[in-house]
């Protein structure tokens, strides 16, 4: 049985302007739909008008607080609804370390033993929302045929009532959350005088709360155990009439629970010396509580946290602890930008953000989101920090600034009162790392906005942590320009082939680390036949790309001086083991010779090459070869002689285009030659762009990635 809750709700979002649908209808499909699979619990979220945010429209079994973090979230906020929409499909997560593992975010928050699945609400024309369901953590791990079949079909049928509704201009009304009905009353009051007269012969304390933690009935001993008259316990949450129960601890307990739908305990200190034993026993319509006199743990004395600390309350808690895991996953500015726009915007009610930092003394835009016109942003990017501004005045002061409206604003800063504008509110708040200003993030409102005390200090701490992973990113964006600047001066700027030979190159860094590697290739324009070579170092760092440079110039410089491939090869073999690096590298060494239709190659540990014949027929060229560069200073490496004639395509590569994980790297080859071999007689430039984008190695590079494609024309091509 359900029951109406009295919780505050957060605006809804509409489907249509107009009159309003006559009937609950999303409570009484959301009701019906965890009727049908026994879910304890479920939310109806709907997307806003601008359809870049879903927002919680009503949430049924449990209180809202327990999904306070989620009630506002991006479409591309990594949750299991805003996933469901943007996939179209059913996202089953089924358990807790299911959580952890995809959606850590919400595990860090709510880590407890349920299972959930998200649904999206859409028809074939257009998207609504999105439902999501939970169950205990008892459920199977695998959602029954019959389960999936029914959320699909309740799901489907929600939506094209909300098509037709929005078609008709009548947007859902505002509904309230179902929450299953609790027992109430006050103490002696069970429903039978000869009840009332059991509970109260209990030697133990009995505590019934409903699913928001309120007390609805407290027999005697449980006064007498919690200190407490009955008639102050009654109506209130047990941590806010018990002072020593008022840690996030005790009521952690309580969430899980009701969450998990499992028995779960924890043991206090009742001033000054006296432990309490609690045993939480929860249903779908609120917990029972027993109290009673705990044994022999005085030992946990420092294990329990101090009854006389002031916590938190839960929504806080837990909205910090959801944005802190989602700014822990911020690499460069731009993430940070990203994230802030889907994860904090929606949960502090705001339309649109701005993150500023400082260069030279003035204002330079990091980056934006929810602005309708990118210049009324834009415009600030170089402004002095002498000049009289909400923005530099918090930058340089460190102090927050609110504005509740633009005549607050105007009045304040009257030189910005020209300034065109589509917002109505603004909080600048200041970004301080380390001591030391890094930025400022401005949140800006489409309405007047009051900022009571409690926000402010919501948003000044919220700062904080923006601030300590933009100073991150800041620190990673820099290292990557330095990394970024010193991979394009190793490698050749351009590729000047020799005559009869058409050439095109690649280059991709690796996805993961500083995007800085030792792969290399170059032409060498030497005489009397010109040479090309490709290579990859150990290492996917400054050093590696460094070794690669002083490499890259020994092979230029071996083969201008008349050396043979295997000659070049044994002599960089020599320079690597001299200069001492410890690092090993793989190499390819050939001299073409477009005259005679012919190329000569030394091998150094390297990949082989494919080679496609005019005819289309493509070839693994398995050549003789030598160890590693780096390792023996007298190692040969012998040559081998392949045919290149008009028409035909090498194909040199390093181990990063064929290599990914769980892929075989001889199955990667085999695709790479065959696609080589059906689209290998276009222009070079379209077909190493192509070879790249399907590779096996390209879909998730965990290695750089260097390709070096020559195409014989001839001796008078």
């Amino acid at each position: 049985m359900v029951g109406v809750s009295d919780g505050v709700r957060s605006p809804q979002a509409s489907v249509a302007a107009g009159s309003q649908i006559g009937r609950p209808l999303l409570s009484l499909s959301l009701a019906a739909m965890m009727d049908e699979v026994h879910a304890h619990s479920g939310a109806v979220y709907l997307l806003t008008a601008d359809e870049a945010v879903l927002e919680m429209a009503v949430m049924a079994g449990l209180p809202r607080a327990f999904a306070a973090p989620w009630e506002r979230v991006g479409l591309s906020a990594p949750v299991p609804v805003a996933e469901a929409l943007r996939s179209r499909r059913l996202v089953w997560v089924c358990g807790e370390e299911d959580m952890a593992r995809r959606f850590p975010r919400i595990a860090v928050v709510l880590p407890y033993p349920f299972a959930l699945a998200a649904l999206p609400l859409a028809t074939a024309h257009r998207a609504f929302g999105a439902v999501f369901v939970t169950w205990p953590g008892s459920h199977p791990p695998v959602l029954g045929k019959r389960e999936r079949e029914q959320l699909t079909a309740a799901c489907g049928r929600l939506a094209l009532r909300l098509e037709r509704a929005a078609k008709d201009a009548r947007p859902p009304q505002q509904e309230p959350d179902l929450l299953a009905a609790a027992l109430t009353g006050v103490a002696g009051n069970l429903g039978t005088i000869e009840a009332a007269r059991m509970v109260a012969r209990l030697p133990y304390g009995l505590v019934s709360l409903d699913l928001h933690g309120r007390v609805a009935f407290a027999n005697a001993a449980a006064a007498d155990l919690l200190r407490t008259p009955v008639g102050e316990l009654v109506g209130t949450h047990l941590w806010a009439a018990v002072p020593w129960l008022n840690d996030p601890l005790y009521e952690d307990r309580y969430r899980a629970a009701l969450i998990s739908q499992h028995v779960t305990s924890f043991v206090a200190l009742r001033p000054p010396g006296e432990w309490l034993s609690f045993r939480l026993y929860p249903s779908t319509t609120g917990l029972s509580v027993r109290v009673t006199r705990a044994r022999g743990v005085a030992q946990m004395t420092r294990e329990t946290p101090r009854p006389d600390v002031g916590p938190s309350r839960l929504v806080s808690i837990t909205q910090v602890l959801s944005l802190s895991a989602a700014l822990t996953e911020a690499v460069g500015v731009q993430d940070v930008v990203q994230l802030v726009a889907d994860e904090i915007v929606p949960t502090v009610g705001s339309q649109a953000v701005v993150l500023l930092g400082s260069q030279a003394r003035r204002l330079h835009v990091l980056g934006h989101r929810g602005y309708p016109d990118p210049r009324l942003v834009e415009r600030f990017d170089g402004t002095p920090l002498s000049e009289r501004m909400p923005g530099t005045h918090v930058l340089t002061s460190g102090v927050p600034a609110f504005f509740e409206s633009r005549q607050q604003l105007d009045r304040l800063y009257p030189e910005q009162s020209g300034v065109p504008g589509v917002f109505a509110a603004w909080a600048y708040l200041p970004l301080i790392a380390s001591g030391r200003p890094v930025g400022i993030c401005v949140f800006a409102y489409a309405e007047p906005h009051v900022f009571p005390a409690d926000e402010r200090a919501v948003l000044t701490s919220l700062a904080g942590l923006i601030a300590q992973a933009l100073e991150r990113a800041l620190l990673f964006d820099a290292k990557y320009r330095l990394a970024h600047g010193l991979q394009e001066a190793l490698l050749p700027r351009s590729l000047v082939p020799p005559p009869g030979i058409e050439a095109a190159a690649r280059y991709l860094p690796a996805t993961q680390g500083m995007e800085i590697g030792g792969d290399f290739y170059d032409l060498v324009p030497s005489r009397p036949l010109a040479a090309a070579v490709i290579g990859d170092v150990q290492g996917h760092n400054v050093t590696a790309a460094g070794l690669m440079g002083q490499i890259r110039t020994g092979v230029r410089a071996f083969a201008s001086g008349g050396q043979t491939p295997g000659e070049v090869m044994g002599s960089t073999n020599r320079l690597l083991i001299d200069l001492g690096a410890d690092l090993f590298a793989s190499c390819l060494y050939l001299q073409l010779d477009p005259v005679h239709g012919r190329a000569v190659m030394a091998r150094a540990g390297h990949p082989p090459p494919l080679l496609r014949r005019p005819d289309g027929r493509v070839r693994v060229l398995d050549l003789a070869g030598g160890p590693l560069l780096g390792i023996d200073a007298e190692a040969s490496y012998p040559t081998t002689e392949v045919d290149h004639v008009p028409g035909s395509v090498l194909v040199l590569y390093t181990d990063g285009l064929i290599e990914s994980p769980g892929v075989d790297i001889e199955d990667a080859l085999a695709e790479l030659g065959e696609l080589l071999g059906r689209i290998g007689d276009g222009p070079l430039e379209p077909l190493a762009d192509e070879l790249v984008r399907q590779s096996a190695g390209a879909r998730e590079r965990v290695d750089d990635v260097a390709l070096l494609l020559l195409r014989a024309r001839g001796a008078g091509g």
